[in-house]
């Protein structure tokens, strides 16, 4: 029995068995957790190698029927750590409990970005994320404050995960090759509990800075300053300038404005 990539779901099937164990071999079992969420195993190419380590607890979660059925027959011990479901619309508490785990995955490059937004919501039960994505949205990640690959995602994630750009790969290693290259990172949980400002305010600051990047963000955050003078380290900075630290400090300042 094999399973037929759909297109529909994003499925670019890894076939290469040397790129699947120097991924499962990329996950540091951050903070000693050894119980893994695997996002998407569709034939369980790197569940194979994820499964190799000692003492992990592992749990496959996909939204095809078909891969499922597949993975009951190839992993019967599994059992109710098979689990079909939308990971997207999944309280993944029902799955995992309250204790942390590991997210890892070939993920689909469809759904990659909201994949980490909902690894967000969960951040302080996730101490690690391993993943591979479309190269420039996994560069995009990783990339520091001053290059033009810096932005909301960089900032969203780096606020609470220290990001490691692994390595990349070719495209011919997958069932059937996507028409790019392909980046594995891994998100470690950095000391981070929460933000010291409004995080609701801290995501629209940021969003509104770099929905207009090419402005200085005297204009470009205009609509959330109520015209008030920005502190002069930012009024002739463009959003990709500034660090997860700077949007804190802008934050909290348009947070002190309200309070006037």
């Amino acid at each position: 029995m094999n399973v037929k990539p759909k297109k529909h779901l994003g499925q670019h099937f890894l076939k290469d068995l040397e790129t699947c164990e120097k991924i499962a071999n990329q996950v540091t079992f951050h903070r000693g957790c050894k119980r893994v969420l695997e996002v998407g195993p569709g034939m369980g190419a790197l569940t194979d190698f994820l499964k190799s380590h000692d003492g992990i607890e592992l749990f496959l979660v996909d939204i095809d029927a078909e891969s499922i059925e597949y993975l009951h027959h190839k992993y019967p011990l599994m059992g109710d750590r098979i689990i079909y479901a939308d990971f997207l619309r999944q309280d993944l508490t029902e799955i995992m409990g309250p204790e942390p785990f590991i997210v890892a995955g070939n993920f689909p490059y469809n759904i990659s970005s909201q994949i980490l937004f909902k690894c967000l919501e969960y951040r302080n039960q996730i101490p690690e994320i391993m993943g591979m994505f479309q190269k420039e949205v996994a560069v995009r990640i990783a990339e520091k404050p001053g290059t033009k690959e810096y932005g909301i995602l960089s900032v969203f994630m780096q606020a609470f995960y220290d990001i490691e750009y692994c390595f990349t790969v070719d495209e011919h290693v997958f069932v059937p090759p996507p028409k790019v290259k392909s980046g594995v990172i891994r998100c470690t949980r950095n000391e981070r509990q929460s933000l010291p400002c409004d995080e609701k305010l801290f995501m629209r600051v940021v969003k509104t800075a770099f929905q207009q990047r090419r402005k200085t963000l005297r204009n470009s955050i205009k609509s959330l300053t109520q015209d008030a003078q920005l502190p002069e380290k930012f009024v002739t900075q463009r959003p990709e300038r500034l660090s997860v630290d700077d949007f804190i400090e802008l934050t909290l300042f348009i947070e002190g404005l309200g309070s006037k």
